[in-house]
């Protein structure tokens, strides 16, 4: 019968951690509506924006798709996607410094 209580505490454990990371998915939605009546400017607004959706993206990854118990190996990969990711994101704007002067020209 240990085995079964074990087992039913291990769940309930599992249940709460699942509740709790969907209410903090469910407060951040509502702080991203509540931040989109701040009236921001357009940069603040989608970096904010962003810093939500990532903090978001990183719950439901590591919960509910399960990386937060994967191997170093599989956090390694998935860190180095999230670089490339951002590198690709960051490329139309270093494109951009091309044409910028500094100085009367």
């Amino acid at each position: 019968m240990d085995s079964h209580a074990s087992h039913t505490a291990e769940i309930d454990k599992h249940v709460r951690t699942y509740i709790l990371v969907f209410a903090t998915l469910l407060a951040l939605t509502m702080i991203t509506v509540a931040v989109s009546y701040l009236h921001l400017e357009i940069r603040e607004a989608i970096a904010v924006a962003l810093l939500i959706a990532t903090i978001k993206a990183s719950l439901v990854a590591l919960f509910f798709m399960h990386l937060i118990s994967e191997r170093q190996v599989i956090l390694l990969i998935l860190a180095l996607t999230g670089v490339f990711a951002i590198a690709l994101l960051l490329l139309p704007m270093i494109t951009n410094l091309d044409h910028i002067t500094i100085g009367p020209h």
